[in-house]
């Protein structure tokens, strides 16, 4: 038994075409489709109750109504467990034709624990704007390492939830095993990073993570994410995260921040304000940079408040 998941958050228009999409998938195991429907306020329970009167693929639907991306997906995972294999794509995401049979393989006779496949961002004619060049579109989840299927091993090929295939068992064998809270997203809010969590997860176990191309999806993207200050955005969030949660403690502190922390973001401050006054077409990547940085400080300030109140 196999189900595909779909985390959906006030998306009722997108929920149609995305499960006719579904429907239209050839599987060589029986299937469902799951949404879980994290406390949607639009009409996406009535939408919901219509599919799953219409022929095909089975369609069940659970509300979650703790708020955010990463209790959505734990959510996903304790509806599943009666299942072998649990895939995963987003509410703003089309599949392409032979990603279930495509994930399934992987899941089988190649015996992947993990497999993740290719996410490409689809643009509407003249969306695009000129600087948002095919560097940044990793950013937007674009996922493209090539023709050819390969073991990952290392972090430097991350696998996103916007595409991704599980094997069952290894959440049923460990019940720690979930997705990270401290990396919820509530809601369209930017941030996140409970995925990228899981992967390293999974990857600093020694589980065994596969790449497909074969398992590919469109990604559609906002209008209000094509704007730099989206880009600026996430990565102050990422950083953040990563200074709060994700760093050593250090023995040379100020206030929580080691000095080399505050050396970095100076450097990239200046990087980026001489990007930004000689119009450098990198500007906008330094300037990430720069978020990025003032972000690990941001999160290290609060892990030390947070190591205060709890004495």
């Amino acid at each position: 038994m196999l189900t595909y998941a779909i985390c959906s958050y006030n998306r009722a228009p997108r929920l149609p075409p995305l499960i006719a999409a579904l429907r239209a998938q050839a599987s060589p195991v029986p299937w469902e489709i799951l949404v879980v429907d994290n406390n949607s306020t639009d009409d996406t329970p009535v939408v919901l109750a219509g599919l799953a009167t219409l022929p095909g693929v089975p369609l069940r639907h659970v509300r979650e109504t703790r708020q955010g991306i990463a209790h959505a997906r734990n959510a996903a995972l304790e509806a599943s467990m009666g299942s072998d294999y649990l895939l995963f794509i987003d509410d703003d995401e089309l599949p392409e034709p032979g990603l279930i049979a495509a994930a399934f393989d992987a899941l089988t006779r190649e015996g992947a624990d993990c497999v993740g496949g290719r996410v490409r961002v689809a643009f509407a004619e003249g969306q695009r704007p000129a600087w948002l060049t095919d560097d940044l579109l990793p950013f937007m989840a674009e996922t493209d390492y090539g023709d050819a299927p390969f073991w990952v091993t290392d972090h430097a090929q991350p696998m996103w939830t916007a595409n991704i295939g599980y094997r069952m068992a290894i959440f049923r064998n460990d019940p720690s095993l979930r997705f990270d809270l401290r990396y919820n997203r509530v809601g369209h809010t930017l941030g996140g990073g409970e995925d990228v969590r899981m992967f390293e997860t999974l990857l600093d176990r020694g589980l065994r993570i596969r790449y497909r191309p074969d398992m590919s999806v469109r990604h559609h993207v906002p209008e209000d994410r094509l704007r730099r200050s989206y880009f600026l955005r996430i990565h102050h969030i990422a950083g953040t995260r990563r200074g709060r949660h994700a760093m050593d403690e250090y023995d040379a502190h100020a206030f929580g921040i080691p000095p080399f922390l505050l050396r970095q973001a100076l450097v990239q401050g200046w990087r980026s304000l001489m990007a930004w006054l000689f119009a450098r077409p990198d500007a906008l990547r330094i300037g990430m940079n720069f978020t990025y940085a003032l972000g690990i400080l941001r999160g290290r300030w609060q892990a030390r408040g947070e190591r205060a109140r709890q004495g």
